[in-house]
């Protein structure tokens, strides 16, 4: 891991993308970058996508980052940049578990990782939440068939996440 300066986080909503991207940016002493927080203004107020991209496109030509998150407009040119990319590729049971979990943890509070914007759940999220793996997966598992050059994780369970983590680096995942 000490070669390691760039790495991409990708997975479903629910899967501990920002909580695995904090402990490795602070483990290896690394900015962390969180996709949804430069997608989001204050009170969840969207940013222009093309914007969106222009900063995420620049992020990506820094020597060292971690970055978590999907969007998909700038994932190939993400993957080509990494160093480690780390596919948190759970059932929709257990994404439905996580999302839930943050839910009632964080209800009406700020997200650590999004400032300015409270923990919200409605209907549509929780059917994203569900159908994540025929819409995103997809697209996920074919740039990541295109990018076997690079070293590519994939876990499909949280605990498998948190053995290779506490293996690695001799602690647990700690919580943002």
């Amino acid at each position: 891991m000490e070669k390691v300066k760039r790495i991409s986080i990708v997975g479903g909503p629910g899967t501990g993308k920002s909580t695995l991207a904090y402990n490795l940016g602070k483990k290896l002493d690394l900015p962390v970058y969180h996709l949804d927080a430069i997608d989001h203004f204050e009170n969840w107020r969207k940013r222009d996508s093309k914007e969106r991209d222009k900063i995420i496109l620049e992020k990506i030509e820094e020597p060292k980052w971690v970055i978590d998150g999907t969007y998909a407009s700038t994932l190939e040119k993400r993957l080509k940049n990494s160093d480690l990319i780390i596919f948190l590729n759970y059932t929709p049971i257990a994404r439905l578990k996580g999302v839930l979990s943050r839910y009632i943890k964080g209800r009406n509070k700020e997200k650590p990782d999004i400032p300015g914007c409270k923990e919200k759940m409605d209907l549509e999220f929780l059917k994203f939440t569900l159908n994540w793996k025929n819409t995103k997966g997809k697209q996920i598992k074919e740039m990541l068939d295109k990018n076997k050059d690079k070293k590519i994780l994939i876990f499909k369970k949280r605990k498998d996440l948190n053995n290779w983590y506490e293996d690695e680096f001799g602690s647990k995942i700690e919580k943002m």
